[in-house]
């Protein structure tokens, strides 16, 4: 099956551009948990973090961190979470790394990233 992500790298299918450069592209999330829920992914396909090539975390990191400022400017938030959902046990949905990066408003009804699980019991 062809990765849906790297769809729309290729522009294959319309998506709403947060920020492009050569090494990753941010979009508008379809299903937001806020708004401009943003992510943030590799242009190229990479399951994981761990995946990802050495030579291409330092741009993925940059795209983040820019992309969070270009949020910052243009909404305002007073806040961000962000996250990475690797593999099926963790909710991945698309097999390509993406950084979810969602801004939070004070009382927005939201929790903290550890509160996902509470299961401190191996």
């Amino acid at each position: 099956m062809k990765c849906l992500f790297c769809s729309l790298v290729n522009k294959e299918m319309p998506v709403q551009v947060v920020y492009e450069d050569s090494h990753s592209l941010a979009f508008l999330d379809i299903n937001p948990r806020s708004p401009k829920h943003t992510l943030v992914i590799p242009k190229i396909h990479s399951e994981t973090i761990l995946d990802l090539p050495e030579s291409e975390r330092e741009p993925f990191w940059g795209a983040v961190v820019a992309v969070e400022k270009l949020l910052l400017e243009s909404i305002h938030p007073n806040g961000f979470t962000l996250g990475i959902n690797q593999w099926k046990a963790a909710g991945q949905e698309v097999d390509h790394l993406h950084m979810h990066i969602i801004p939070r408003f004070l009382d927005d009804g939201g929790g903290p990233v550890q509160m996902i699980v509470n299961n401190p019991k191996n």
